[in-house]
């Protein structure tokens, strides 16, 4: 399994569920700071057209493309259905923000063999790591 910085730095596109147009929440400033700093953000949200000034799916069974990462900001006890619906779609990596801990959404990752990071923030990881994708 890729360690939190390796499935940063190898992903370029990153869905995100939960996203919100709220510009106090974070589930708004840590996609956005990855939108600034080069990642390309897919909004997943059924009560939003657009977030970031991006337009946003419903589900993630409504991506048409490939994106390399699922990063989650939903409640524990919604995170395992979106873990299995980003192994349903072919997500190599599954990703819960900080204070997001679900045993139950990690073994389905974990069975389905792809990376799982949980009770992580994107944006800590980003600084640490010093990433970016901006040229």
């Amino acid at each position: 399994m890729r360690s939190a910085q390796q499935i940063l730095a190898e992903a370029n596109v990153i869905a995100v569920v939960g996203a919100s147009h709220n510009t106090v929440k974070v589930a708004h400033t840590v996609p956005l700071q990855m939108l600034r700093h080069g990642w390309r953000i897919i909004p997943v949200n059924p009560f939003a057209d657009e977030i970031f000034g991006v337009k946003t799916v419903p589900t993630l069974a409504d991506l048409n493309e490939r994106v390399d990462l699922v990063n989650i900001f939903r409640p524990a006890r919604d995170a395992v259905e979106v873990v299995r619906q980003a192994v349903a779609i072919g997500a190599p990596a599954v990703w819960l923000q900080s204070g997001i801990i679900s045993a139950e959404a990690r073994q389905i990752a974990e069975a389905a063999g792809i990376d799982y990071v949980e009770d992580r923030c994107l944006a800590v990881e980003r600084a640490l790591g010093s990433l970016t994708k901006l040229s």
